[in-house]
């Protein structure tokens, strides 16, 4: 029994930790059905874009990555906050969400995005480049955290924070038919994600709820 245990913890750290959340972004076909999804136009009176933003206190200048940007949701939200003296970079593992992220940008008039395509293990983010790293509804598709966490790390200025947007791992907590979605679906509940994150080098800052009985905000800065 010791050994199954020791084994499944190892599993747990260094194996791929999302596979039952990362099984609808395994096909082409699947990822076009989520482009539907996550862009949809009453998306934004469900996650309130603009409230998260000045919650964040992203502002004019700032250099802010969108980690696991999906097809660019958030990218034009991200791009009026920092104007043009800033700069937003839309970072995801599909080539393809990237391509729709992009024309998501320049429809918007966003120049100052700019897509950058990662791995399962990193963000490929420059070292010391970044104001801010958001992580929207995707930290629970990190499929090996611990090495994403260490890019994030690396990416950020002194003084650059991490913030992480994510659903609760509760009943109810995600907008399905199935009520316990979240529970099978969702890797940590926020308190197991606040714990993981500073095993790897971050302090909290604040941990909220943003989206009552839905979604968390937690903040973190490198030490």
């Amino acid at each position: 029994m010791k050994i199954l245990i020791g084994m499944l913890a190892v599993f747990s750290a260094y194996g791929q930790a999302a596979v039952e959340a990362n099984k609808s972004y395994q096909s082409t076909e699947g990822r076009q059905r989520m482009v539907e999804t996550l862009t949809a136009e009453h998306r934004d009176a469900r996650q309130k874009p603009k409230e998260l933003i000045a919650a964040l206190g992203i502002k004019k200048g700032m250099r802010v990555a969108d980690i696991g940007t999906g097809p660019g949701y958030l990218v034009p939200h991200l791009c009026l906050a920092v104007t043009g003296s800033g700069a937003v970079y839309a970072e995801d593992i599909f080539p393809d969400f990237l391509a729709k992220a992009r024309e998501r940008a320049d429809n918007n008039e966003c120049g100052h995005a700019f897509m950058v395509l990662g791995d399962e293990k990193s963000p490929k983010l420059e070292a010391n480049s970044i104001d801010l790293a958001l992580v929207l509804d995707a930290y629970h598709h990190f499929d090996y955290p611990e090495s994403m966490l260490a890019g994030i790390r690396s990416a950020l200025r002194a003084g650059g924070r991490l913030a992480i947007v994510d659903y609760y791992k509760r009943r109810g907590a995600m907008s399905n038919a199935n009520p316990d979605f979240a529970i099978s679906h969702v890797r940590l509940d926020d308190a197991g994600v606040v714990k993981e994150v500073e095993a790897n080098g971050f302090k909290l800052v604040s941990n909220k709820p943003f989206l009552p009985g839905s979604q968390y905000m937690a903040i973190f800065e490198k030490k």
